[in-house]
């Protein structure tokens, strides 16, 4: 069975388990530096120097990770772990 990919949940949740730092823009300008804790359809969680932000994604412009995210990578883990849980 195919499924849609997810391309958001896809970049974030590598972001997430491989702990690649990132920089988010936010609109009104704003910085944030860390690491993705968490994600759900309306938010973000960054941990920054040992704090965490909850942050909305509407809020949000750019995420920019200090390396490349390889998604076809994330993608085909994912449905490996797709197909392991059916």
């Amino acid at each position: 069975m195919s499924r849609s990919v997810n391309i958001q949940d896809a970049f974030l949740n590598t972001l997430r388990k491989e702990n690649i730092p990132v920089t988010v823009y936010l609109v009104n300008g704003f910085q944030l530096r860390g690491l993705v804790r968490g994600f759900d359809n309306f938010t973000v969680i960054i941990e920054t120097e040992g704090r965490q932000q909850l942050v909305f994604k509407h809020a949000i412009s750019t995420f920019a990770p200090a390396r490349n995210v390889n998604l076809q990578q994330a993608q085909a883990k994912a449905e490996a772990e797709g197909d392991a849980n059916a």
